[in-house]
């Protein structure tokens, strides 16, 4: 009797079940799953009274059924979870640039704001509030909005792996972020950035970015391999990556390491272009290519004078010594073009959206439009309404081509006239333009002409140096820089002095028939004038040897660059005698 009534009261397995302990409280079990190892997953509660814990054990199986019960392990917070996801899960399978952005939101924001909540009891009030006190705090929208985009990511991997039943930054209200409004360059802005950029080194990179919108990264990373002259083409295969330094000096300078003397750069250069769309051929306009052939020439000459200093990668453009832009020294560069120019500052970006814009009034097709700006199929339609904002200048100007066209009244019968007759300005008023080599410079008076074509026949024996007078109205329309490289003054000389060693492996100095010591001339309107400081030093290991190690100073003032080669020979003994701990090696 006592046996079958027990028999009829056990309970089937994974069943749950409800009883009174010994303490008095009513317990509950609830078999909710199976554990990693393969037993039951069998989940506890507990309450005072039998109505309470039936109420909770009766949850929790609506819960099991629905599949909405958290996994069995870690009790996360925050903190731990964000931690554990952007150095753990993100970082191995998304990009440089993209991982960087992650950092910043968590550690910056995210971490800070809300890191002791425990994860399962993480509220989508708790997201909105802190997004609110960003803002407050004087964060941008934009930048709340990051840190929104970042934690819904994390989030969504935590409810994948079952560490959460919902994610509360799907539900909570992501801060509003006005679109941005595109205010493209006018004509004459154009025009003004292109005759300074003329004037500078790696002109044809502010040409690409004005007629082209390559993004920053594209045009820094594109190689020579990349540029086909026969078909007229450039191909976008790569972005350039922000370099990351860490300490060469084994942290004794006590700079931060991208201001380390001996900094290392422990991240790659470039990545290759991360879709379909961002990898594409680009037509390039005929005036562009032969911009582009001046450039290898002068990057040819470039490499003729820093010799041994230079390392060969094949990228279009360069430092002084081969290496490739950093994009933070780009994007300053681009500052010093605006306001040389005398044009309103603006974003680097801005470039972009001037050559998008260009293209979307004269009329382009949207496909053809698409393909030059790499944008998704998906998202191209949004994109094009973005840059079709236009400045009411770019409209007039462009209503002024088009009625032009149309009814054969031109708009700009002046400049007309001028271009079909003879110079407006007076033939006396000259130009003198000293023809030095490939490189024309004009000054305002003869005598500075003469004096600079003198000097530089005794610096180059074997290149051109001649005197030319042009009109002063085809200079400005037809010459490089326009009016605005007209010099009056003379410009300066310096001698620029270069040392260099090479060292094999254990130390020993290696013989070579390279002069170890010499100088060259360099004059300030040079384009390949690589430095204007006492001195600059480094070493290297040597491309495809892997072994060689050079001393390599350059620099105005000989005393220093003397004793520069000394700390640099110093270092490069050291380096050839312990690669590992310079990064050359795995083994450190």
């Amino acid at each position: 009797m006592n046996e079958s009534r027990t028999a009829k009261s056990r309970q089937p397995n994974g069943a749950s079940s409800i009883f009174q302990g010994k303490d008095g409280r009513w317990h509950g079990y609830v078999t909710v799953g199976v554990k990693d190892d393969g037993t039951p997953d069998r989940r506890h509660v507990s309450r005072k009274t039998r109505p309470e814990v039936t109420k909770v054990v009766r949850d929790l199986e609506r819960q099991r059924d629905k599949g909405a019960v958290r996994k069995a392990g870690q009790s996360w917070t925050v903190k731990t979870w964000l931690t554990h996801w952007v150095e753990n899960i993100a970082a191995p399978h998304v990009s440089e640039n993209t991982i960087d952005g992650y950092r910043v939101a968590v550690y910056h924001h995210l971490i800070p704001g809300l890191g002791a909540h425990r994860l399962e009891k993480l509220d989508p009030e708790h997201l909105e509030r802190l997004y609110k006190k960003m803002q407050e705090n004087g964060s941008a929208a934009g930048t709340a909005h990051q840190a929104h985009r970042t934690f819904r990511t994390a989030l969504n991997e935590a409810v994948r792996r079952q560490h959460l039943t919902t994610n509360p930054a799907s539900i909570a209200k992501a801060p509003k972020v006005e679109e941005e409004e595109v205010e493209p360059y006018t004509v004459e802005e154009v025009q003004r950035l292109l005759a300074e950029a003329g004037k500078h080194r790696n002109t044809a990179r502010w040409v690409i970015a004005l007629a082209l919108g390559l993004r920053q990264g594209e045009v820094l990373g594109m190689q020579w391999d990349d540029v086909d002259f026969e078909l007229g083409v450039i191909r976008v295969r790569r972005g350039r990556l922000r370099p990351r330094y860490k300490h060469g000096c084994g942290d004794r300078c006590g700079r931060k390491p991208g201001f380390c003397p001996q900094k290392i750069n422990t991240r790659r250069e470039t990545k290759n272009a991360k879709s379909r769309a961002g990898q594409r051929p680009i037509g390039a306009p005929d005036e562009l290519l032969q911009l582009l052939r001046q450039h290898e020439e002068e990057q040819a000459r470039e490499r003729a004078r820093a010799r041994d200093l230079w390392t060969e990668k094949g990228y279009v453009f360069t430092s002084p010594t081969g290496e490739p832009l950093n994009p933070n020294t780009d994007y300053h560069k681009w500052k010093e073009l605006l306001k040389a120019a005398g044009v309103r500052d603006a974003r680097l970006h801005d470039a972009r959206h001037t050559a998008a814009t260009v293209l979307l009034i004269l009329g382009v097709p949207d496909a053809v439009v698409d393909a030059i700006m790499g944008w998704e199929p998906g998202k191209s339609a949004r994109m094009r309404r973005r840059y079709q904002h236009l400045t009411s200048r770019v409209l007039k100007d462009t209503a002024a081509k088009v009625g032009g066209l149309l009814w054969g009244a031109d708009q700009t019968a002046g400049s007309a006239s001028s271009e079909a007759g003879q110079s407006p300005i007076p033939a006396e008023l000259v130009v003198n333009v000293a023809r030095l080599g490939e490189r024309r410079v004009p000054f305002l008076y003869r005598e500075h002409a003469d004096e600079v074509v003198a000097r530089w026949s005794e610096d180059w024996p074997d290149h051109t140096a001649e005197v030319e007078e042009w009109d002063r109205w085809r200079w400005e329309h037809q010459g490089p820089g326009g009016a605005s490289a007209i010099r009056d003054r003379v410009p300066e000389r310096a001698v620029i002095f270069h040392a260099r060693a090479l060292f094999l492996p254990g130390g020993e100095r290696a013989a070579t028939d390279l002069p170890e010591q010499w100088s060259v001339p360099a004059w300030d309107f040079e384009t390949d004038r690589y430095t204007d400081r006492a001195s600059a030093w480094r070493t290297a290991r040597r491309p495809g040897t892997g072994q060689e190690v050079e001393a390599q100073v350059r620099g105005r003032d000989k005393d220093a660059v003397e004793a520069a080669f000394a700390e640099a020979c110093a270092q490069a003994v050291d380096r050839a005698r312990n690669p590992g701990k310079y990064g050359d090696t795995d083994d450190w």
